[in-house]
């Protein structure tokens, strides 16, 4: 499996950097969740999770996705 670099826009994950798995086409899934580690305080089992959208390739074969909204903690288990 191939993977896309993404760059994550606005949101608690802002100008976060990561490699996710890319479509046969070579973009980023349409959507995508993250958890961002930072979120996770000691002892809680992790924090938000945050929906994030492809929006377009930029260069150097890196796309961003943008925040869309933040969904309380299991929400999305």
């Amino acid at each position: 499996m191939s993977e896309v670099t993404v760059r994550f826009v606005d949101g608690p994950a802002h100008d976060l950097v990561r490699e996710l798995p890319a479509e046969p086409d070579g973009s980023p899934p349409a959507h995508w969740i993250l958890r961002h580690p930072d979120d996770a305080g000691p002892g809680t089992g992790g924090g938000p999770d945050h929906l994030y959208r492809r929006e377009h390739p930029v260069g150097g074969g890196t796309w961003t996705m943008r925040f869309v909204r933040t969904y309380p903690v299991g929400m999305t288990e």
